[in-house]
């Protein structure tokens, strides 16, 4: 596997997992140190019941989570603006929460990742949690976020 091809699965299992530890984070209120901790050491990269998670970008995966616990009310003021009117951020399950945030997180504060890469990688991340519809509402958001956040 080429150089370029294992950073981009690095890069995409650092997503899903940091999609995870932000559903996390929410559902239990698990400090960051030792959500970072757990994951470092118990998840990234580890075999559990018989399932091998590939190995993540640590660095990478670490921004991710910090970054949105950092801008977690930007962020959500991104997502709300652009959900309809008759819906609320509230209203989102807690996995797609957590998906559009890190998505929004890295469209904001990763201008090193092409807009597109971001938008196909939360896109992908959704298949492994929802159906087609869901996926594409992940793509309808996070390309009006990038409109807004990355117009120059």
């Amino acid at each position: 596997m080429s150089r370029t091809a294992t950073r981009t699965k690095a890069r995409a299992a650092a997503r899903l997992a940091a999609v995870q530890a932000l559903y996390q984070h929410e559902m239990e209120g698990t400090a960051l140190p030792a959500l970072l901790h757990e994951f470092h050491h118990h998840r990234l990269g580890a075999t559990i019941e018989g399932v091998k998670y590939a190995d993540a970008e640590v660095d990478f995966f670490d921004d991710l989570v910090k970054g949105v616990r950092a801008r977690h009310a930007e962020i959500d003021e991104r997502i709300a603006a652009r959900l309809s009117a008759d819906w609320k951020l509230e209203r989102l399950d807690k996995p797609m929460k957590a998906l559009l945030r890190a998505g929004t997180y890295e469209l904001l504060a990763r201008p090193d990742v092409p807009t597109g890469a971001v938008i196909s990688e939360y896109v992908d991340v959704a298949h492994a949690f929802y159906d087609r519809r869901e996926a594409g509402f992940v793509n309808g958001l996070l390309d009006a976020v990038a409109k807004d956040v990355r117009a120059a």
